[in-house]
């Protein structure tokens, strides 16, 4: 069953659990609960109902919402405040503060679930709480994170993790890899690309004509082959492309010690990262519970936070739904964005 999009009023936005044994539950509902999230969206929660209630009674949390089953969504836009979608029971206990595989199955559900309404058209955007790696391995799960799953449940042949925080965005050439396996993924072919899809999402949320920075991955940028030759053999070949044969605005590769700082003050749109740890450390030390991921190269929205599943304190009501906040509120403003390239496109289509 499918729908059609939702392309006036507030924007729909589903928001996925994650692991119940984390702080998931916790940052979800006391997200939905914010005057500021309910102003700019309806939020959807989706997870195991039975985890959210055991969660909010703990925890002294709101979660006596209207709930629906997946199967059952005919009447969805009569609900203005937080609604449940209930993935289904994980079919084992959840002990908290604990990787397992039942908390990796109710994670993927979750995620599976949302997906699946985005891609129907029931929701305009996901935003998902924060799983644990372990887990999923445990659950028998082939994906080491979110942004795998994604692309594969999305049928996406490329995706990009990209971080909003504040004026700084960071792209990500690669992610959960080794240092060593991420020096040896760099390529021409994976730079160009990044840079082509960089530009292309951008476009999509309304930014006319992005200035991407691309960093360089030794220091100083390799300073002329002294320190490294990946940038002249890979990186710089890659950026003229892009600018000779594809009229992007990007230019590079910078040197990674100055880049991030130059983009923060508004010099750049977007800065794309040789690896995960040079763009995060960027990202996090700028804005750490604040920064929001959003996944580029997917047909849908989809943004998440900057943290991971904090076992050490779940169950403890302590803890900062700041960047889940943020990545809602990102996911609904992304999705008026996206509203209003379209309807720029239409117009100059006409």
């Amino acid at each position: 069953m499918t729908r059609s999009p939702n392309l006036t009023g507030k924007p729909r936005i589903g928001i996925t659990a994650g692991d119940p044994s984390g702080i998931g539950p916790e940052i979800v509902l006391k997200s939905v609960a914010r005057p500021e999230v309910l102003s700019v969206c309806r939020p959807v929660i989706i997870g195991n109902r039975s985890h959210l209630l055991t969660h909010a009674g703990l925890l002294g949390l709101r979660c006596d919402y209207s709930y629906l089953s997946p199967a059952s969504l005919s009447n969805l836009d009569a609900f203005d405040e937080a609604l449940i979608i209930d993935s289904g029971e994980a079919g084992e206990p959840i002990t908290p503060s604990t990787a397992s595989a039942a908390g990796g199955k109710a994670s993927i559900r979750s995620i599976e679930t949302g997906v699946k309404l985005c891609l129907d058209g029931f929701l305009d955007g996901l935003a998902t709480a924060p799983i644990n790696k372990t887990a999923l391995k445990l659950a028998g799960s082939p994906f080491p994170g979110h942004t795998e799953m994604l692309a594969h449940l999305c049928g996406s042949s490329q995706s990009l993790m990209c971080f909003f925080c504040g004026k700084l965005r960071v792209v990500l050439l690669s992610t959960h890899l080794s240092l060593l396996n991420a020096i040896k993924f760099i390529s021409a072919e994976r730079v160009t690309d990044a840079i082509l899809l960089t530009e292309r999402e951008l476009k999509r949320f309304n930014e006319r004509w992005p200035r991407i920075a691309v960093a360089g991955l030794n220091p100083h940028a390799g300073e002329n082959g002294l320190f490294g030759d990946e940038e002249d053999l890979h990186i710089r070949p890659a950026i003229e492309t892009c600018r000779r044969f594809h009229g992007i605005n990007v230019d590079g590769p910078f040197p990674p010690d100055t880049v991030f700082a130059r983009a923060a003050r508004g010099e750049f749109d977007v800065v794309i990262a040789c690896y995960h740890d040079q763009g995060l450390i960027a990202v996090k030390t700028l804005g750490f519970g604040k920064a929001v991921n959003v996944t580029l190269g997917l047909p849908i929205i989809r943004t998440s936070v900057d943290h991971g599943t904090a076992f050490d304190i779940a169950g403890r009501g302590i803890a900062d739904p700041g960047s889940m906040i943020e990545s809602i509120l990102l996911a609904a403003g992304l999705v008026e964005a996206e509203r209003k390239s379209e309807v720029g496109e239409a117009a100059n289509f006409q």
